[in-house]
């Protein structure tokens, strides 16, 4: 890795943005083939009820251990649902947090369902997306090591 040429982008980035509390800098890209549903550790299947003046969105989700090579507690899970149609009320269980400006509903999981009342329906069902944290293993099984001075 060239240091040097990471402490130069650093210094592009801070200047261009001088304000900005972190910096993202790629290290590594990499892609990995899939087997589907299989190799996903958190498996996901949404079922929607829309019409217009109401959204039913219920996210069912079953963890999978097999997906990793040394299977692993996924945390910090986050869910997050656009539901468009103006919704003007929302019911969630757990509690969600809805935020209007982006129309989307964000839970930290343990179970889900939401219903809401459209003023615009009917919502179109959308593709929703999960974020997590799995501590001591990768969901590729790839080690990386990083060797040399200075790590």
């Amino acid at each position: 890795m060239n240091m040097q040429a990471i402490a130069i982008y650093l210094k592009k980035l801070s200047e261009h943005n001088p304000s900005a509390s972190y910096y993202n800098v790629d290290v590594l890209k990499y892609q990995v083939s899939s087997n589907g549903i299989q190799s996903t550790p958190l498996n996901l299947a949404t079922y929607w009820k829309c019409n217009a003046s109401t959204t039913d969105v219920r996210v069912d989700y079953k963890y999978n251990p097999e997906s990793m090579n040394v299977p692993s507690m996924l945390s910090n899970v986050q869910v997050v649902v656009p539901v468009d149609g103006g919704v003007k009320h929302m019911q969630a269980l757990p509690p969600a947090k809805w935020n209007a400006d982006q129309m989307k509903a964000y839970w930290k999981i343990s179970s889900i369902s939401e219903k809401s009342e459209n003023e615009e329906g009917p919502s179109k069902p959308a593709t929703l997306a999960v974020q997590f944290i799995s501590e001591g293993s990768t969901l590729s099984g790839i080690d990386v090591e990083l060797v040399g001075t200075g790590y």
